[in-house]
């Protein structure tokens, strides 16, 4: 079977059947090969004339897939299908999706070079908020105008009135966006879920290296749901002291929201009360009190611990990492990004007025954190195309700032692995003025790139 190639997508149609026992007659080694060379924006796989499929089945053409990107820059994934499917795929695959998935082909090309510039309305609805604004960022990338709406019930209010769009987008989700191991929730507060019997498995379970370089970029508050635990052994109970005492050498809080002691003893909440963790009855007792969030260290920053040097590698990997930022902020502003200077010391910022900045870490199998300065006249330009209106509200905008950078680190993440380098990222930290940030990465060193977009100036930094 071999691709048709039409507006710069080529697309396979299998048929029928789509199981582990059938799906390899479709591709053939010269199909594959045929694949990999061609030069198109998209090579996509359309569901529109398969019956049945399973996670065997869909295996065969994610490793074609993972052929292509090796080879080229093509977007891959899968189109032309209904509800029921798109959510069997976001199932077997949860979030490890590395590819895209367009409700139809006529979507995707909205995407491609075929459809630059044509200045089409399209509506836009996705329950992940990161793939709303990514989704968004791209098609106005791509000459179209967004039109976002933030809730089902509002895209459903909207697509009623078909003269006020071209093109309804929902059940739509663009591959390479990061991993979400946990919930960014304003205030800068990482929040975790737990639940069930808390057991020695919590270590195991519990990702040690993610919340480590969520530390290190900056966040200071971690939030622990705990309103389906039913009970914690000691092995829990020794696991959580510790983490509570290694957070506390970035001067991080530790809370436990929902927690029930019926079937846990007292003693064990008294012995992780003296660790320093503390416990709140509903998590609207953090979220809702600003005052509170300030106090726990959210909105605020610490020295942190470890100061290290860049390395060769991540030297190396500079112009990728350049390239992810500029590229989404030429985005956003319009215009070519212009580099002025690069320097290697200590962040350097001569005029802070008027600025804010945000932060993101990676890590595997290089490790380190990007710091992006904006002006804050970009910051809420990201706002506008985010939430489809201008706002002066600052907790908003740093909302969309840090959806902006997540889609930063996607990108990251995406030209690393073309080099078959494997880094996961973190969730975003805003800052909302340029000293708390300044607190975080006190004395580090690392390299510096002044950019200007349109006479506004934006620092992108790269440390350790």
């Amino acid at each position: 079977m071999r691709a048709v190639l039409k507006n710069s997508i080529a697309t396979f149609s299998p048929q029928g059947f789509l199981d582990g026992n059938n799906t390899n007659s479709f591709l053939g080694i010269d199909d594959v090969e045929a694949t990999i060379q061609l030069k198109t924006d998209m090579i996509l796989v359309s569901l529109k004339k398969v019956v049945f499929f399973n996670k065997n089945g869909l295996d065969t053409f994610i490793k074609l897939f993972s052929q292509i990107r090796k080879k080229n820059q093509a977007t891959v994934g899968f189109c032309d299908y209904d509800l029921k499917k798109y959510q069997a795929i976001k199932k077997f695959y949860h979030d490890e999706i590395n590819f895209s998935l367009f409700k139809t082909l006529e979507i995707a090309y909205l995407f491609s070079s075929s459809f630059k510039n044509q200045n089409k309305n399209v509506l836009i609805y996705s329950s992940d908020r990161s793939q709303r604004s990514a989704i968004a960022i791209e098609l106005h990338d791509n000459g179209h105008n967004p039109i976002v709406a933030q809730t089902k019930e509002e895209f459903n209010a909207k697509k009623e009135k078909k003269d006020t769009f071209d093109y309804a987008v929902d059940s739509t989700f663009l591959g390479q966006m990061g991993q979400k191991i946990a919930t960014r929730v304003t205030g800068n507060a990482i929040i975790y879920t737990i639940s069930m019997f808390l057991d020695v498995e919590i270590s195991d379970k519990f990702n040690i290296e993610y919340h480590n370089n969520s530390l290190n970029v900056g966040f200071r508050l971690f939030i622990f749901d705990a309103y389906k635990v039913i009970s914690m052994n000691v092995h829990a109970l020794n696991f959580f002291s510790r983490l509570s005492s290694s957070a506390a050498e970035y001067n991080a809080t530790i809370c436990f929201v929902g927690m029930k002691f019926d079937k846990t003893p007292m003693s064990f909440k008294d012995t992780l009360e003296d660790s320093g963790i503390l416990f709140y009855e509903q998590m609207d007792d953090i979220l809702q009190n600003k005052e509170l969030l300030k106090e726990l260290g959210a909105s605020s920053a610490a020295n942190v611990k470890n100061k290290r040097l860049l390395n060769k590698e991540t030297v190396m990997e500079l112009p990728n990492f350049i390239n992810a930022a500029a590229v989404t902020l030429e985005m956003m502003t319009n215009s070519k990004a212009v580099k002025e200077a690069v320097s290697v010391h200590g962040l350097t910022i001569l005029n802070k007025e008027g600025k804010v900045a945000s932060s993101i870490g990676y890590y595997g199998d290089m490790d380190g954190m990007v710091i992006l300065v904006f002006p804050l006249a970009i910051a809420k330009k990201a706002c506008e195309l985010l939430i489809g209106e201008s706002t002066d509200d600052l907790e908003l905008i740093l909302d969309s700032l840090a959806e902006l950078v997540n889609i930063v680190g996607g990108k990251i993440k995406t030209l690393l692995r073309d080099e078959g380098i494997s880094v996961n990222i973190t969730l975003p930290r805003t800052y909302q003025d340029v000293d708390s940030l300044l607190e975080v990465i006190e004395n580090r060193k690392g390299v510096q790139v002044d950019l200007s977009f349109n006479g506004d100036k934006f620092q992108f930094f790269l440390t350790r």
